[in-house]
């Protein structure tokens, strides 16, 4: 952590905020609270002037070329899996949806739409030896496959990607921000929509939950979110079983096993 002492001095008492990176950090002097990030995407700036994250205090860029940001440190939480229900959960992600702003940076950072056939290429090598032995695997990829005519959208919007419960904070003044967008894509809204819907909300309360929205439960959504749900499991289960979480693991390939069963 010698490159933050660099930057803020060695008077501000730092801590590893976690992360799958390993870059994120708190830092604290005085009451003063920052949330600090190293080579963070230039995204970030449009994410905080929409209001999408914690607000941007300040960006360096170090003599080796590292680039600095500096976030407003909220306090709050992450939200409960029964919070997703709320309307400003749905509200919040419209506006990204819907955000020129949030597209055209992406875009300007050489950011490609991903189609369905780009995603099956990446979930079929996701989906090594082993797990092809696994009857769940193979006839989910059949499936999506067979299928991936069916999902052909003209909309391509800025995606999260990760909407997990926890990516979601709620700051003690009642504003809800979405974090880590590491893994943001331009994409079929569909996958977004298909996660938050299948996890978090019960398949009664879909109509409900979209109206807030803003979007009609079609029978054309149906099939795009269950499509790209499935490919999102066989993602998450390859690199569940690269780390050795068999417990999780397990957990995911039952799941895929209802989605099956399911259908659209």
């Amino acid at each position: 952590m010698n490159w933050l002492e660099d930057v803020l001095g060695s008077d501000w008492e730092i801590s590893p905020a976690g992360g799958a990176t390993g870059e994120a950090f708190y830092a604290e002097k005085n009451g003063k609270k920052l949330f600090l990030k190293r080579n963070s995407s230039p995204f970030l700036a449009v994410l905080s002037a929409e209001g999408i994250v914690p607000k941007l205090v300040w960006t360096k860029r170090m003599e080796n070329g590292d680039v600095i940001t500096a976030q407003h440190w909220l306090n709050g939480r992450g939200l409960k899996p029964k919070d997703m229900k709320n309307e400003h959960v749905a509200e919040l992600l419209k506006k990204i949806h819907r955000s020129y702003e949030l597209l055209d940076m992406l875009k300007r950072l050489g950011k490609e739409p991903l189609s369905p056939e780009t995603l099956l290429e990446n979930v079929k090598k996701a989906a090594n030896l082993e797990l092809l032995e696994l009857p769940v695997i193979r006839q989910a990829l059949c499936y999506l496959e067979q299928n991936v005519t069916e999902v052909q959208h003209k909309e391509a919007v800025v995606c999260h990607c990760d909407i997990h419960h926890n990516n979601w904070l709620l700051s003690e003044d009642n504003q809800l921000y979405l974090i880590d967008w590491d893994g943001a894509m331009i994409a079929d809204p569909a996958i977004d929509l298909g996660m938050l819907l299948y996890t978090y909300i019960h398949e009664s309360e879909w109509d409900e939950w979209l109206k807030k929205y803003g979007a009609d439960l079609t029978d054309d959504l149906k099939v795009r979110m269950h499509w790209y749900m499935l490919a999102q499991v066989i993602l998450s289960i390859s690199f569940l079983r690269k780390k050795n979480n068999e417990k999780e693991m397990a957990e995911q390939l039952e799941f895929l096993n209802a989605l099956l069963r399911k259908g659209h």
